[in-house]
This record gives structure tokens, sequence and C-alpha cells, in this order.
């Protein structure tokens, strides 16, 4: 599959290589955008570490775009990374799934050829459990002229992502990327300060054991998902019986599937006609990951990196995971 939005040539980095020299190793476009976000995450661990003892956990009162209530952690995340962006002279215009309209770089600031979208905190439902969550981004390169940018650099297909990845919070922090053409894996060192390589050229299995759906939902999906639940979860001569494994946080499932093959899936049901998931935060960013891996990642009917989006907020179905996984659930989504 040709990548024309995929950044520079590629070099093998030895396990223990740090983020920042394997950026540099492998590209030399966008190392310090990547060092903000890197410097955003390790700022956004420290505190989720914390966060029992700050007196950080719970909801803030507030009701977010999406409808839901923001969690203190998600406002901290989300003003973090806005924060540490904002002034680098590397994006022109933001996206998060926390805010409702696109987040502009200040005047006073460099406007930088990039774009970045991000959910700062994926999961936060699990937060006051101490259960994992993390962050998802993309990136993409604007296509407004110099100066401010505007929507029209933020609503561009997954297929014209340059790189994205995201950062898992839990036993240990780590950061995974790609820029297209193969998926790394960075561990964060707390004592050392420094995210390092321990998963180099990671590949999904073309095929796993395990799926990850919310099965509270069964009585309000399609006749095809049930029909494909039903059949992926009973042994028969020819397949064992898939496990389901389900956190709750897309960026913890999604993160288990690719370095263990099977599949997640979130689809439309009757509450949610067009899909939970969002299309620029959540589900773009993992399926660029995810192919680049050599998995598949679909809404159902076609490929997610090939929607075009036309609202900031825009949802979709999600069928991501192991390449004949899911070949296996749209052959039942579309019977």
């Amino acid at each position: 599959m040709t990548r024309s939005a995929s950044i520079g040539p590629i070099q093998d980095s030895p396990i223990g290589t740090t983020l920042e020299r394997h950026l540099l190793d492998r590209q030399r476009r966008m190392p310090g955008l990547f060092q903000q976000i890197s410097l955003a995450a390790k700022i956004i661990g420290s505190r989720v570490s914390k966060a029992g003892l700050l007196g950080i956990l719970g909801r803030t009162g507030v009701t977010n775009v999406q409808g839901e209530q923001v969690q203190k952690l998600d406002e901290f995340a989300n003003t973090v990374i806005v924060q540490t962006v904002e002034a680098g002279g590397h994006v022109c215009v933001m996206g998060s799934e926390e805010v409702e309209d696109p987040i502009t770089i200040p005047k006073e600031y460099p406007q930088g050829k990039y774009v970045l979208q991000f959910d700062p905190l994926d999961g936060s439902g699990n937060i006051d459990i101490n259960a994992s969550i993390g962050t998802i981004f993309s990136i993409h390169r604007r296509v407004t002229p110099p100066g401010q940018g505007s929507m029209k650099d933020l609503l561009q297909k997954g297929s014209e992502i340059v790189a994205a990845g995201y950062v898992i919070y839990g036993s240990s922090n780590m950061l995974v990327y790609s820029t297209g053409e193969q998926v790394d894996g960075f561990t964060y060192d707390p004592g050392v300060g420094e995210f390092f390589l321990s998963h180099p050229r990671i590949r999904i299995p073309q095929r796993g054991g395990i799926y990850s759906i919310n099965e509270g939902n069964y009585h309000n999906w399609s006749e095809g998902t049930k029909r494909w639940v039903d059949w992926i979860k009973t042994p028969t001569e020819d397949k064992k019986a898939y496990r389901l494994r389900y956190i709750g946080a897309m960026v913890a499932d999604i993160h288990r599937t690719l370095l263990r093959g099977g599949i997640f899936v979130y689809p439309h049901d009757v509450k949610n006609e067009k899909g939970k998931l969002r299309l620029l935060y959540e589900a773009s960013p993992m399926a660029f990951i995810v192919e680049a891996a050599g998995g598949a990642a679909s809404d159902g009917k076609s490929r997610i990196l090939d929607i075009q989006p036309t609202s900031l907020h825009q949802r979709t179905p999600v069928f991501i995971g192991s390449p004949d996984d899911v070949a296996d659930a749209l052959r039942f989504a579309n019977a």
C-alpha cells in the first residue's frame, strides 16, 4: 500500500534508543513537535499517577461538547497539551475531543505547518478506579496558506495523516507512534525521565483469539453484529472460541489488540446510529497505526482512513484489528 503522506527514510534503531534519538534517526521534519507531545505525556502521566493524592479525581461539573461529564484529569490533560504545543511554532491549529471549536494558535506565537488533533484522556470513565487510560493524537500537514489555521485544515481524511500515536498510562507508561511505514513503542523510565524504544517494528498477528466489544449493548445492535458475536465466542470444529476482553478505554483495548491480535469493535446501534467513537480523535489515528502494523480498520462499509470528515466531532462505527478477524466481522455485518 502506498502512503504518500509518510515522512522520511526508515532506519533501524537499537532497543534502548530514546524517542528523541529515534526520531532524528528516522526523519528530521517533526522532532520538535514530537518532543512537545512527549513532554505533555510525561506531565500528564506524572499527574495521573498521583491523582488520588492531589485531589484531582472526580468531575468538574461541566458537560463537554460530546454530552459527557468532564473529569478533572480530562481538563488538566487538555490544558497541558494545548499549552505545551501552542507556543512551539510547529502547528497552526488544533482540535480536541474536549473542545467544541478549533483551537487556534494565538497571533503572538509562530504559525506552523502542521495540524494536531487529540483526545487528551481516552477512557476517562476509568480514572476513578485506577484502570488504564491514555492520550490519542494525529498530525496532518496544513492545507491552507500560511497564517492561522482553520476548519479546513482539521477536516482531512485519515489517509492524509503524516503521523499518529497514543500514550498508555498504566503499570508503565508507553508511547506508540507511526509515520505510516512501521509502528514503534517506547516505554517511559521515570528514573531517567525518557521514553526508550522497547517495542520496535510492531506487527499485528494475521488473526488473534480475543475480541473486544461492550456486550452490555447486545440488545441494541444490528442482527448482523449479534450473529457475529454469537459466532465468534462459540467453538466449532474449525475454530476455537474467542475470549472477550474489554477494558472500556479504546486506547487500552487497541493496544492489547495490536500486540496480541484479535479485534476491537464499537458498532452502530439503535442508540448511536452513526456510531459512538469520534472519527478525528479516536478512529482515524488508531486506524492509521493499526494499518501501519499490518492490520485493518473499517466503519463496517468502508476503510476508516478513506472517510471524508464533515464535522469536527463526527462519529463513526469501528472495526479494527487483525485483518482476518476484521474480514470475518464485516462478513456478518454486511450479510
